[in-house]
């Protein structure tokens, strides 16, 4: 599965959420995805990125297969398309609920499936959050391409995340299982012992 920056996870994203909610103007040009990248809206974090930058990241996708210009080569206007998912090329295959999703976390980052479901609204329609868990649900079982998180302090609903950038997330994951996380606090207490232990002995060796 390919690690993607987190510009290029912008990228792939902004030409997922085009793709379906705007089809007549895509594929974009590299002015449309330049836009998209920076919109203020439903982006997080907001970015300001230069053709430049965004033009390295692409080069870089399309390296990888991942992007491709389909503009005629007689055309002086480069046009994009993603090759990320749902082509003949390619391995990942989603449903429309599924591509909302991972589109969605592509461009926002993690959040809860209340979230999802009121922000997706112009890539799939669900018409109750149970829908979206489904989805969540069966990204975690094809991939798994998302990871359930461990609810904020504070938070009712815990959130999710994709897999498909290095992204490290501040919260580990939530198994659903105490017996589970109690193992996992077992093991982070006990290494943070032997690096206690090994701290002091160096400190002993060096005086």
């Amino acid at each position: 599965m390919e690690v993607l920056s987190l510009l290029e996870q912008r990228i792939i994203g902004c030409l997922i959420e085009k793709q379906v909610s705007t089809p007549e103007v895509y594929p974009l040009t590299l002015k449309s995805l330049l836009n998209a990248c920076n919109q203020k809206s439903n982006r997080q974090p907001v970015m300001s990125l230069t053709e430049a930058e965004l033009q390295v990241a692409l080069d870089s996708l399309s390296a990888r297969h991942l992007v491709n210009n389909c503009a005629d080569f007689n055309s002086r206007t480069a046009k994009y398309q993603h090759r990320f998912c749902n082509t003949e090329f390619g391995d990942l295959q989603f449903s429309s609920a599924e591509l909302a999703i991972v589109c969605e976390l592509l461009l926002r980052g993690p959040q809860t499936p209340g979230e999802l479901r009121s922000r997706t609204s112009r890539l799939h329609q669900f018409s109750e959050v149970a829908g979206v868990e489904e989805g969540l649900q069966s990204l975690i079982e094809k991939g798994p391409y998302v990871i359930k998180l461990a609810r904020l302090p504070g938070k009712r609903d815990a959130r999710y995340g994709h897999l498909f950038g290095d992204t490290d997330y501040e919260h580990y994951a939530d198994t659903g299982n105490d017996k589970d996380n109690q193992a996992l606090l077992q093991q982070v207490t006990d290494l943070q012992a032997e690096i206690a232990r090994l701290q002091a002995r160096i400190q002993e060796l060096e005086e």
